[in-house]
């Protein structure tokens, strides 16, 4: 896949277009669409559905994401990405942003190694964030273990251009076991959270009717 299907002018056509809901105070953020025509008032990616509608003459629905695939020739999950960080900027930068994206995407690009560099710097935050929490020493070294294994193999795949499927299955099963060692826990602190509680209401039950006792 190739962003703007390698083509030049409908790169040049639809930031165009893009730039035209801005300039006319189309962009609003919560809803995909409302409006029809000239009316018409949308998200990130509802003006940008509306903007191929408005140039390939069609009736796409303006929430529907694939269609960036299939006319943009950007992959599906940049879509659903440019639309999250579009629901959670303040206004004024959310109604640039359609624009800033448009633009920023060169012409012919795989966009694909994108997505491992991205999460790439999630996974590493993620370190980090798993790092500072207080919580057994052996859970949280599996738990960054596990973060560990995930982060190589996109960093892997950033340096080869290529994504191994073998070991994405292996980091998966760690980060699952990981992910299942983490709830046992969870639920182990509420168990014994739950008994310190009992444990206190019987001891204040207790009290208070060797209280009532004495009053009676």
């Amino acid at each position: 896949m190739k962003s703007y299907l390698a083509d030049p002018k409908l790169k040049r056509e639809f930031v165009k277009e893009i730039k035209w809901h801005q300039d006319q105070d189309k962009i609003i953020q919560g809803t995909y669409g409302k409006g029809s025509n000239g009316d018409f008032r949308g998200c990130a990616v509802g003006c940008s559905v509306h903007s191929l509608n408005r140039l390939k003459n069609k009736q796409y629905a303006t929430d529907n994401h694939a269609i960036y695939e299939t006319e943009l020739g950007i992959p599906e999950w940049l879509a659903r990405l440019e639309d999250t960080i579009f629901e959670g900027l303040p206004t004024e930068k959310a109604k640039a942003w359609p624009l800033r994206f448009s633009k920023a995407i060169p012409v012919g690009a795989d966009l694909e190694p994108v997505k491992w560099q991205f999460c790439a710097f999630i996974l590493s935050e993620n370190i980090e964030r798993v790092l500072t929490l207080d919580i057994a020493a052996d859970l949280k070294e599996q738990v960054v273990n596990a973060i560990r294994g995930v982060l190589n193999l996109h960093e892997t795949a950033i340096k080869t251009g290529k994504w191994d499927e073998s070991a994405a299955r292996s980091a998966r099963a760690a980060a699952y076991a990981a992910a299942d060692a983490a709830d046992a826990a969870a639920d182990a602190a509420d168990a014994a959270a739950d008994a310190e509680l009992k444990t206190k209401l019987n001891r204040w039950m207790k009290n208070r009717l060797k209280k009532l006792e004495k009053i009676t």
